[in-house]
């Protein structure tokens, strides 16, 4: 029919360079553009792994013939249920994923026997234009966070990975902080950290940056960050997240814990902006996070190392909450207490 929902996700191994769409139609090769890193974002990963169930279920012929075969509700429940556990296997570390996809096993619980891939379909589009909604929430909070440290001046901005419209739905978590500080034209400058082995700082994050035209865009090294605040200046550091445990400990991208301690060294505050489905009070502290890590091949070709050298290439670090300042949600920003320690926790059942 011609109004079967389509899903395409823009290749983001070749931006900024090329522009190519991948199609999506089953869960097959939504696995494979997450496992591939073809597309990534805690968030991001989340939608398309929730959009790519539903075209799987509305338009993919083997699906909708086999589907046509089970008449119990529970049998229907159960196969779809196999496609979200092999979604889970695409990238262990990010809690979003794992969250939404808990979230369509309670919409197809909850749902009439002969409606639950319409229920699906619906719920993943809810999803898509709540990401979108949450973001531009998490981008106001967080510039008035940074603007009550800078007594409203504009505000020089260093983040590290790629956190904007290509890592969700639109906007942006950490980015779309910038963003909102642009919009009031408190943004003075960004500095970018260009986040090796993949530099998705300097392929997307940078791109991101000269298409809203921020101000005074600067890409760096990442390991230029220490001499960067000791020599011209910081005002914030403002990071996304994959995981938030409990405590405050949060998993995000290879790097951001060099960039805490370093700004903890220069008492430039440090945010964290995280969706509130990248709040995980189930782990204590950040030692129970699985860490993924990524093949060697992906280090060493863009590294240009000898082809033999044994790598350790993992996708993500954990900063302690003691490097952390507050974390920014949807919901409003996470403090510590007088005692110096984030109630995660609290915040989430408050909010919950």
């Amino acid at each position: 029919a011609n109004d079967e929902p389509k899903l395409s996700v823009l290749d983001q191994l070749l931006v900024p360079h090329e522009k190519k769409y991948i199609p999506i139609p089953d869960v097959e090769a939504a696995w494979s553009v997450i496992r591939l890193m073809q597309i990534r974002g805690a968030p991001l990963i989340a939608i398309v792994a929730c959009l790519g169930l539903a075209v799987d279920l509305t338009t993919n012929p083997k699906t909708k013939a086999e589907l046509t075969q089970i008449c119990e509700a529970s049998a229907v429940i159960e196969y779809i249920t196999k496609k979200i556990e092999y979604l889970k296997t695409s990238r262990p570390t990010a809690v979003n994923l794992f969250n939404a996809m808990d979230e369509l096993m309670r919409i197809m619980n909850g749902s009439d026997g002969n409606n639950i891939v319409k229920a699906i379909l619906a719920h993943a589009e809810f999803m898509l234009q709540r990401d979108l909604s949450d973001n531009k929430a998490i981008g106001s909070f967080g510039a008035d966070a940074i603007l009550e440290k800078t007594n409203s001046n504009p505000a020089r901005i260093v983040t590290i990975c790629n956190t904007g419209s290509l890592a969700t739905s639109g906007y942006g978590t950490a980015l779309g902080v910038a963003r909102a500080l642009q919009e009031r034209n408190k943004l003075q400058s960004i500095f970018c950290l260009e986040t090796r082995p993949y530099n998705q700082g300097s392929r997307l994050t940078a791109f991101e940056i000269m298409e809203e035209k921020m101000p005074n865009g600067t890409l760096i090294c990442d390991s230029a960050c220490a001499f960067l605040m000791r020599s011209k200046g910081a005002d914030a550091c403002v990071v996304g997240a994959d995981r938030c445990c409990k405590n405050g400990d949060t998993a995000n991208k290879i790097g951001t814990f060099m960039l805490a301690v370093v700004a903890y060294e220069h008492n430039v505050p440090f945010y964290v902006a995280s969706p509130f489905t990248t709040l995980d009070v189930n782990l204590e502290n950040g030692d129970c996070i699985e860490i993924e890590e990524r093949p060697a091949q992906e280090m060493i070709d863009t590294s240009r190392a000898p082809k033999d050298m044994r790598v350790w290439n993992p996708a993500f670090d954990v900063t302690p909450a003691k490097y952390i300042t507050g974390i920014i949600t949807e919901k409003g920003i996470i403090e510590k207490g007088e005692d110096g320690t984030f109630d995660v926790a609290a915040f989430v059942k408050k909010h919950s």
